[in-house]
């Protein structure tokens, strides 16, 4: 065998667009097709919005217009504009920006000179415009190579910057925006931010309230057990409040504008800080699980030159304020000691709520701690041997993996389905969970049920969410069911699981369904596999009426050979996601619970839909 060269001629140096190109990951995460919150085409419209909220922190600009057409983005903030003569090198010369200068952005979070020369990068099309003193530079760009750069010219446009790209369908393969998730970005934008707005496609974001609008708009009403604490300080804001239904705690955590949805210093030291000041006031030393359960908060701070943990700016690793200001820890913790304390005393009605859930939460754990013990070694024993878990070996918590971001479970029906997907999965980054076949339905039981069923309690052991789900081992939780009514049934039953007892997975975008073709058309040269009767049609168009048709009534019945192609780059999932509008006690007595006449009428409509469907095909 002859030995591989390694000579002068081996080594190449890659320019700022073919290192982007060829390592994404390193700067927006993963690719994705736009099913998911985190995928790679939020991450684009972020980094490009960062700059224009960085010039609305430093006074300049309240409004930003976001216009989003099927695969094109469109941008403009009426800030001071970027500076004309480096308009090509802001938006293509890696590690150039502004905000190096802390006297100009003292804490901004665009630090790091990349944003947007990933976002020129990984796009087809890159326009930029900077009007700015009456004039205007405009320059264009395709796949990162310079285009257009037209001469500067007299303008009566208004200042600030226009951004306008189309993601590169190469890299982003199938992708679609989804408007809950950019809705959900701005949302968030403006409650960090009040005095903002946002007009999205039209529609005009605000915030008078902060982070008290966020937790208002994230939970029902009347799943709070106490009016939203709101507080806040010099360069730091939070609000909280507990849930009546859910179990486990839930955060939204944010430094600079930026949503840390890792979490990170800060998050650690507020979770610290609330458990410190409730046991002062109270005088006892209760558990800290027992002050936590059911918490749904909020954390804002400014940070000096913040330092994250990758591109993506999910998660802070800064230990300090900055300046001559104290340690994040000392920092949050000061002033949760003082302010939340100060409220509860205000507010003894609140307080005495708070008191109350303790206790409670006290008691329900006593009760469970029998169970959750027989429950654990369980766990533990079949962990060592779990023949329902096909795990993979790459997880969300492996902060230094660059494909944790894909990290998937998929919880299958039956040994056939998950047999088709064990044979063609990635081994690195996708992991099977096979269900025995369907599961109990917990509408209405305690989390007891959780530990006593060994279905349930090893599929939570698999995705490590007891004690909260920041410990999350698969960022994408995928129930892969048939497409009948059994598969329906089973979706709906572990739906139901979730929503009782974890619905966090599903407010912060982990469920899904995963879609699999209901038909493969195909002749002697081509196969098409058909999600809709659309598509079939559609196919049949192309090849012609002797085309041979498939239906798939299961997913045993696709061989894994074909199976790979569904769920590789070309997967399509389906995100679960909540109304917050109804609340997730009434939507499960609606589905799960008894047959009332509404539900019976509601039934009986869908089934006619259902039976045109068969009829048709």
């Amino acid at each position: 065998m002859s030995k591989a060269l390694y000579t002068e001629e081996n080594i190449r140096s890659l320019n700022w667009r073919e290192h982007i190109r060829m390592r994404p990951g390193m700067y927006i995460g993963k690719l994705g097709d736009g099913s998911s919150p985190d995928d790679g085409i939020y991450i684009l419209l972020k980094e490009v919005i960062d700059n224009s909220i960085d010039e609305f922190v430093m006074g300049e600009g309240k409004l930003i217009d976001i216009e989003l057409d099927k695969d094109r983005v469109s941008i403009r903030d009426y800030g001071r504009g970027i500076p004309l003569g480096k308009v090509i090198e802001v938006v293509s010369k890696m590690n150039t920006g502004g905000k190096y200068d802390t006297k100009a952005f003292k804490k901004a979070v665009g630090l790091n000179g990349v944003g947007t020369k990933a976002v020129n990068a990984l796009s087809s099309s890159f326009n930029v415009k900077s009007a700015r003193d009456n004039k205007l530079k405009s320059v264009y760009f395709e796949y990162g190579n310079l285009i257009n750069d037209n001469p500067i010219e007299t303008s009566e446009k208004e200042s600030g910057t226009e951004v306008d790209f189309i993601p590169d369908k190469k890299i982003f393969k199938n992708y679609k925006f989804r408007l809950e998730y950019v809705e959900k970005m701005v949302k968030n934008y403006v409650y960090l931010n009040p005095g903002l707005v946002i007009n999205l496609n039209g529609n005009k974001f605000s915030s008078k309230n902060g982070l008290k609008d966020l937790l208002e708009d994230q939970t029902n009403s009347e799943d709070m057990r106490y009016p939203i604490i709101h507080l806040s300080g010099n360069d730091i804001e939070v609000a909280l409040t507990h849930s009546k239904s859910q179990y486990s705690e839930q955060y939204y955590s944010f430094v600079n504008g930026q949503h840390t949805t890792q979490g990170g210093t800060h998050h650690s030291a507020f979770r610290e800080a609330i458990v410190k000041t409730v046991r002062d006031h109270f005088g006892k030393n209760y558990d800290s699980s027992d002050i936590r359960k059911s918490i749904i908060a909020a954390i804002s701070i400014k940070v000096m030159e913040p330092i994250f943990e990758s591109q993506t700016k999910t998660k802070l690793g800064s230990t300090e304020m900055g300046g001559k200001m104290p340690s994040v820890r000392v920092y949050i913790n000061e002033f949760m000691g003082t302010e939340l304390d100060n409220f509860l005393h205000k507010n003894p009605n609140v307080a005495e709520v708070l008191l109350e859930k303790i206790i409670q939460a006290e008691k329900e754990r006593k009760e469970l701690s029998g169970i959750r013990k027989i429950a654990r070694e369980r766990a533990k024993k079949a962990s060592l041997h779990n023949k329902k878990l096909r795990d993979c070996r790459v997880h969300l918590t492996d902060l230094n993996k660059d494909q944790r971001l894909d990290s998937t479970i998929f919880i299958t029906e039956g040994d056939s389905a998950s047999g088709s997907i064990t044979k063609s999965r990635n081994v690195n980054t996708q992991a099977v969970f096979s269900l025995r076949g369907k599961p109990l339905n917990t509408y209405g039981m305690s989390k007891k049920i959780v530990y006593e069923n060994e279905e349930f309690n090893l599929l939570q052991a698999a995705l490590n969410i007891e004690e909260n789900i920041e410990n999350l081992r698969y960022n994408n939780i995928v129930i892969a069911t048939d497409a009948d009514v059994d598969g329906m049934h089973i979706r709906l039953l572990l739906i139901t699981f979730f929503i009782q007892f974890f619905p966090e997975l599903i407010k912060d975008g982990h469920l899904y369904i995963l879609q699999t073709p209901l038909f493969r058309v195909r002749d002697k040269k081509e196969t098409f596999y058909c999600y809709s009767e659309k598509e079939k049609a559609d196919a049949l168009t192309k090849l012609g009426r002797k085309a041979e048709i498939t239906r798939f009534k299961g997913l045993g019945e696709i061989s894994p050979g074909e199976f790979k192609f569904f769920i590789g780059d070309q997967m399509r999932l389906e995100p679960i996601m909540f109304d917050k509008e109804i609340t997730a006690e009434k939507l499960l007595e609606f589905y799960m619970g008894k047959n009332t006449p509404k539900r019976q009428e509601f039934i009986i409509k869908n089934l006619k839909i259902e039976l045109n469907i068969e009829n048709n095909l």
